[in-house]
This record gives structure tokens, sequence and C-alpha cells, in this order.
């Protein structure tokens, strides 16, 4: 199949691209590249010995979307294409809804206009808002603590009415944790431009010592140590998850989890990277984050039994990657 990934050049939609590829698919990509780099591109053409058409857009642009679209065969689409630091999102939360909603309402009718009827959305597990982990897919939505995670919860509705109205248009909604680690090759993995939001890359830049130490937010939480709990999964195991999803779309709404099913404290995970890498991370203890919650892991028992898919990396194959592409992007 042709499949039109926005966001396509980011950390999540990079690593997708070259699943796709290898899976034997075309990939077309739109990015704007507010939070990656042109560059990446080529690594994917090399990873993959293989082709990308590359539109550099902003989704929000209705006019340029629909140019992709006329101008090009597309049988699905892979929508990554938004902005996703919640602590940004407190503070920005204009910005965050404008580009996050207005995006998929973009793509979506676009997606109608031109009879492309498969569509798998980048949601997150923020969805779930203050739910009892281990989050499950029959669980409903509640409140977010975020911008952010509303902008995810009124995709899903749109997505979802879309799919109700239009019974040909199929939807796989993919709640994902958090993705960590790089591709084997190092050459490419999380990269985002300025101080990083998430967790790993920050990590990585302390070890490599581009930042004197990690500020790890709030030790009060109800976890096993206090800091937060979160789900992380391999980089490479998200981006296969949405290959096996793509493949299996079948019409009307599917939701899925993507992770692994076991939760990590923030110090664990830097405990993880240490031994993983024998190296030192220094750290303090700051405030808690706005819009953050204590735990966060997923029940992956659906993605399972419906998709085959399990996530196969573990934590310290993560981190291995993920310090193997910061020493590799220092060096070029």
């Amino acid at each position: 199949m042709n499949i039109l990934v926005t966001g396509g050049v980011g950390y999540i939609g990079s690593h997708t691209c070259i699943s796709l590829l290898e899976s034997g698919h075309s990939v077309i990509i739109a990015d704007n590249l507010y939070n990656s780099k042109r560059e990446t591109v080529e690594k994917i053409k090399y990873l993959t010995n293989d082709n990308v058409d590359f539109y550099e857009i902003d989704v929000t642009d209705t006019q340029a979307v629909d140019d992709i679209f006329k101008n090009n065969i597309i049988d699905g689409v892979i929508h990554f294409a938004g902005f996703k630091a919640v602590g940004e999102s407190v503070k920005l939360p204009l910005n965050y809804y404008y580009n996050n909603v207005v995006s998929t309402m973009v793509l979506a009718d676009a997606c109608l206009k031109y009879n492309v009827n498969r569509f798998v959305f980048s949601s997150s597990a923020t969805v779930y808002g203050n739910n009892t982990v281990p989050f499950s897919e029959t669980m409903d939505p509640l409140p977010t603590t975020n911008p952010y995670g509303e902008t995810k919860s009124m995709s899903e509705r749109i997505l979802t009415d879309i799919a109700r109205a239009n019974p040909a248009f199929s939807v796989s909604l993919l709640r994902y944790f958090n993705p960590v680690g790089a591709h084997e090759s190092g050459l490419i993995g999380e990269s985002p431009n300025g101080i990083p939001n998430n967790l790993m890359p920050y990590v990585t830049q302390v070890a490599k010592r581009k930042l004197e130490k990690l500020r790890i937010f709030g030790n009060d939480y109800p976890t096993v140590d206090g800091t937060g709990v979160r789900d992380y999964i391999h980089i490479m195991d998200l981006a296969e998850g949405h290959v096996v999803a793509l493949n299996n779309l079948t019409e009307g709404v599917h939701i899925y989890n993507l992770g692994t099913g076991k939760g990590t404290s923030v110090l664990e995970l830097v405990k993880a990277f240490e031994v993983a890498n024998d190296i030192t991370i220094p750290y303090e203890i700051v405030d808690r984050r706005p819009g953050d919650i204590a735990s966060c892991y997923a029940d992956v028992s659906k993605a399972k039994q419906e998709l085959g898919w399990i996530a196969k990396r573990d934590l310290i194959a993560m981190c291995k990657d993920a310090w193997r592409f910061e020493i590799k992007i220092n060096k070029n």
C-alpha cells in the first residue's frame, strides 16, 4: 500500500516509516520539520535502500494537504503530526488545541474526499486520565490533566464520529505509552530541538555531559520509590505495532494499547541506563511538573489477542540503543 505518514520525520514517525518500507509498503511523508530534521529523510532511505516522497508542509494547511492527496495514490494514513510535550501544553494550550485537533480534521476531510479509508491515529495513554492502572481499552476515557491529553481525546472522538457516519472509513486508535530507544543502527533516534521534554533524551544528554544533571519531577508520588511510573516501550516495537495495526485494519473503530504492560519508575529507568551503559547519571529532585500523574502503564492483552503483537525488546535494550544513538549523533 501507499501510506501517507504525517510527522514522518519525527521520532516515532521516522521509525515507523522504516518498518513500513521493510514490510513492503510505499511511504509518502508530510512534515513541517518543527521538531525534526530534514536529514532524517535521507537516513530512512539509506537504512531501507528504498525511496520516500517528502513534502515539507504543515498538516493544518488544507490546500497543501489536498494537493498531496490529489497528486498521489494514497491507500492509508498514519497520523503522527502533532505537538506532544505535556508541560508545554499546559503553558500553551491554544497552540496544542489548534495544531493537534485541526490537523486531524483536515486529514480526515481529505480522506473522505479522496476515498482513503484506512486511518491509523497516534493517540496516547493520557486519554485515560486518572483511571486505575493498568489501563485497559474497555475503560472510558476520563478528563485528562493537561491540554495535550485533551487534544488526543478530541481527535479520537472526531475520528470515531466520522467512522460512524461513514461505515467504510476504518480507524485504528493506538494509545501508546512512553517510547524510548533508537534504531539499532544508531542513525536515527529521538533528537528534539532544544532542551528535551522527554526523559530518555534528557538522560542521554546528561550522560554525554551536554546537560549538567537530570531533573526528576517529584519523589512523593504513591509509587515504589516516589517517582513517576511509566510504561516504557522500545521505539522499534512501537513502530512495528503501527504496521501490524495498519495491515489488520477492518471497518469500524479499533482501539489498542501499545506498551509492555510493565511500569517502571524514573529512578528505575535511570538505574537501568547506568547498568546498561556503565555510566553515572547525576540527578536532582525538583517539584512535580504540572499535568503529570503518578502511574501510567498498559494492559496489552487486546493487541496480543487481536493483532498478534507484543513488545519484544527489554529496558536494557532501550537504554543501550538510546545511548548508541546519542554517541553517534554527536560525532556527526
